[in-house]
């Protein structure tokens, strides 16, 4: 058993039905240990002193028919040290419960509204959570994954961890029994910046393997020709790689020293496409489209008579 100080929504996607949880930490790899999710029956998240025994526990309960209170206060009974945990929930149907018990490590805290549950604990300041909130109700038009980032990054931007970061995850089911998506930074100066950025090489490179994959309804089938010619080419040539040099790119473009290594890591993952265009451009040779044009700020002190 260990403390995972931590912020973290469970939520559902009311239009697909996709349940999720996101979760970000000052302790290494909490995707391995704090979200527990089933598809059609719920999301739940167990962090301060973990207990994934009341994860498993409360799935069960809402297999079984029981709402999420019950099925959360069902839980709790079987624990010693039931003021130690914090769990947030969600069910098939997106109602939400969730619980701070009166030892976690304050500023400690949860909300739940309709489809999802915020919590957190050890945080920098109590607008930790109302802002997570807030990021996923006025996100209400996206998918859940990008619900999901939003709000951990609202988190983040609000304080979050008030020991520092290091640790962030995603992890969404929809009917199969394997997660439609799975993503973890287990180790990183700028966790939830770096999640963004793999975020969005998953949907480029995974999301369409996961598409293509063996379903329990119907027939195991084969991947689309189109995702196995993808998947075949080097990682750095597929949709949504960001150049190798990328680091090297960004201090050439804003004169930042390599060695500024966290500051570095936020600012490649915040910026990566633009950075991946600009190597781009550098690359192109336009001097048949057009000839060089060249900027010489000292003419007009020249002194070139005037006609």
């Amino acid at each position: 058993m260990s403390e995972l100080n931590t912020f973290s929504i469970a939520a559902r996607c009311p239009r697909t039905g996709q349940l999720g949880v996101a979760v970000a930490s000052a302790v290494p790899a909490v995707g391995g240990l704090c979200p527990y999710l089933r598809a059609g029956i719920g999301a739940v998240t167990t962090q301060s002193w973990v207990n994934p025994y009341l994860a498993a526990r409360i799935l069960d309960g809402l297999g079984a028919g029981l709402g999420p209170d019950a099925a959360l206060a069902a839980a709790l009974a079987t624990d010693d040290r039931p003021d130690l945990r914090q769990l947030g929930l969600v069910d098939g149907h997106g109602m939400a419960a969730a619980w701070t018990g009166a030892g976690c490590t304050a500023e400690a805290g949860h909300r739940t509204g309709p489809g999802y549950a915020v919590q957190g604990n050890m945080l920098t300041d109590p607008g930790v959570i109302d802002a997570m909130a807030r990021a996923f109700e006025e996100s209400a038009g996206h998918d859940l994954d990008e619900r999901l980032m939003r709000t951990l990054e609202a988190g983040d931007a609000a304080g979050g961890d008030r020991r520092g970061k290091q640790s962030a995850a995603l992890k969404i089911v929809a009917r199969e029994d394997y997660p439609s998506l799975d993503l973890r930074v287990d180790e990183h100066a700028e966790p939830v910046a770096e999640l963004r950025r793999i975020l969005g090489v998953a949907r480029c490179q995974l999301v369409p393997f996961v598409a293509g994959m063996p379903r329990k309804d119907g027939p195991a089938g084969a991947l689309p020709e189109a995702v196995s010619a993808m998947l075949l080419r080097p990682p750095g040539e597929r949709p949504g790689s960001a150049p190798a040099d990328i680091s090297d790119l960004l201090s050439d473009v804003i004169g930042l020293p390599p060695e500024a290594a966290e500051r570095m890591a936020h600012l490649q993952a915040q910026f990566a496409p633009v950075l991946a265009e600009i190597r781009t451009l550098r690359a192109l040779d336009l001097t048949q489209v057009h000839p060089a044009i060249l900027f010489d700020p000292s003419l007009p002190y020249r002194g070139v008579p005037h006609e």
